[in-house]
């Protein structure tokens, strides 16, 4: 009894279907995975240091916190207009699109798309299979809908920490989510796309524009409501970007207007600063991941490591005899095995964790099935709160640098954990309203932000560079009328 009662505070406010819980294992004031407001705010004002010391031009180095310029310099403004590709590389698909803006309709259309699998070998092999393997995809791609022929321009989702030196040169700085492909790593990953399609030598592509997932997000949120200047992915991983003043932007010249920030947030706790709201959960799975030491953040909140933390609370209790009169199953002893998306099927009700139970070889009664939905539900909520709390210093930094008394924005959010748990979006909602009090906060679902984002951000940077293209013909027009005058141009 003891040992159940460290992982569930009395403080934590209980859903009534829990009570029979209660009455069988009473919780203490040791709270493992609650978090108080106070310890959040704490959290919020640790990560309000590390985002100052990402955008630093001296400290950018040693920051755990990245805050990578992506040099998207405007939100859309309903002008934009056109046919784009779109290729989106996250996880174990990759996904080709043919994506429409029409400018008349203020419409973005998916007009086709589709699936390409990534084999495992492939994300753990050489570099050059895996652009070989997207140049192909694209291919095909080009063929079966009709478009070869056409040079397009392209929106490049790649959703890895990456360090953008300009709007088509992205260096990957470290593989995560389970790829470890070899020479890539330190590259430009679009100068390794054209490669590989100019190595197949039966078509071509526009200009590019590399796209993070977060800003995608942004970008097809911010075409429908255009005080969306944020943009949030809760799913396999987790990451925000957001519109910061240039001014403060220090390792990009310029001090006039904003520019897209990629915070990668996911690797806020890497210098250890949150050693101190880990859990041994959280420090067994980092262990046991292909990147130990790194995006300690992302380990505590996203869909790839939530089902893990799970399992191994499960495993404890169980070893401690507090569940399943302390007997285990093979499945529940295998890492990876006690799936994310068990969790929000567990919370969503009382039959399902039981079914799953049953499904991971356990044998559990009423109980058991209650215990195991209060983990799944602790953890979960754990994960949403400190979402919460790096939101709510990223809307609080907003409004400070606009000197406002009332920031009004919205935030562009995408991810499976985001969309289908039942109660997650409602519990961050709530606590960034508790954290950022004079913020009103609009969150908008993203409708495919790596597909029609990235499209929209080269729309948005076509139309910035024909803008600048005009201006620049005007002022030769303005040279040339003032010398014919006389006039030194």
């Amino acid at each position: 009894l003891p040992v159940l009662s460290q992982f569930f505070p009395s403080s934590l406010p209980l859903p009534s279907q829990f009570s029979p819980v209660l009455s069988h294992f009473p919780p203490s004031s040791l709270p493992r995975f609650h978090l108080s407001l106070e310890r959040l705010q704490d959290v919020s004002a640790r990560l309000k240091k590390d985002l100052v010391r990402g955008l630093g031009k001296h400290s950018h180095q040693r920051a755990p916190v990245k805050m990578l310029p992506t040099f998207v310099r405007a939100t859309p403004d309903g002008t934009e207009n056109g046919d784009f590709l779109a290729l989106d590389l996250g996880g174990t698909n990759f996904r080709v699109l043919h994506v429409r803006v029409v400018e008349e309709e203020q419409r973005v259309l998916k007009m086709d798309s589709q699936i390409c699998a990534i084999p495992q070998e492939m994300m753990l092999g050489p570099g050059e299979e895996l652009f070989n393997h997207i140049a192909a995809c694209l291919g095909d791609f080009l063929v079966s809908r009709g478009l070869k022929g056409q040079t397009l321009p392209l929106g490049f989702t790649f959703s890895f920490p990456c360090e953008q030196k300009e709007i088509d040169k992205s260096i990957l700085i470290r593989w995560t989510k389970g790829f470890r492909c070899s020479g890539v790593e330190g590259q430009d990953v679009v100068k390794l796309l054209r490669e590989a399609i100019h190595r197949r030598r039966d078509y071509d592509i526009g200009s590019v524009a590399m796209v993070n997932d977060t800003v995608g997000t942004m970008m097809s949120c911010g075409y429908r409501d255009r005080s969306c200047e944020i943009g949030m992915i809760i799913g396999t991983g987790t990451n925000a970007c957001y519109m910061e003043e240039m001014r403060n932007v220090k390792r990009v010249e310029g001090e006039d207007g904003r520019m897209c920030v990629n915070t990668e947030w996911g690797g806020f706790g890497d210098d250890g600063s949150l050693k101190d709201i880990q859990t041994e959960f959280d420090v067994m799975v980092d262990q046991m991941s292909i990147n130990t030491g790194v995006h300690t953040f992302e380990k505590m909140i996203s869909g790839m490591y939530l089902g893990e933390i799970v399992r191994l609370l499960l495993v404890k209790l169980t070893e401690d005899k507090l569940l399943f009169d302390g007997q285990t199953s093979e499945t529940l002893l295998t890492p990876g095995k006690f799936e994310t998306k068990f969790i929000s099927e567990i919370e969503d009700g009382l039959e399902n964790a039981q079914n799953i139970l049953t499904e991971l070889g356990l044998k559990w009664d009423d109980v058991d099935s209650r215990v195991v939905r209060l983990c799944c539900d602790t953890v979960s909520s754990r994960s949403a709160r400190l979402c919460a709390a790096a939101l709510a210093t990223v809307v609080n930094r907003i409004r400070t640098n606009r000197n406002v008394d009332r920031l009004k924005t919205t935030v562009g959010v995408d991810g499976t954990v985001y969309r289908k748990h039942p109660n997650f979006s409602e519990e961050l909602q709530a606590t960034v309203r508790l954290l950022a009090p004079k913020c009103d906060i609009t969150f908008l679902v993203s409708e495919d932000g790596s597909g029609k984002g990235a499209a929209m951000v080269t729309a948005v940077a076509q139309r910035l560079a024909l803008q600048s293209r005009l201006l620049e013909d005007s002022d030769a027009c303005v040279c040339t009328k003032n010398s014919g005058r006389g006039v030194k141009p």
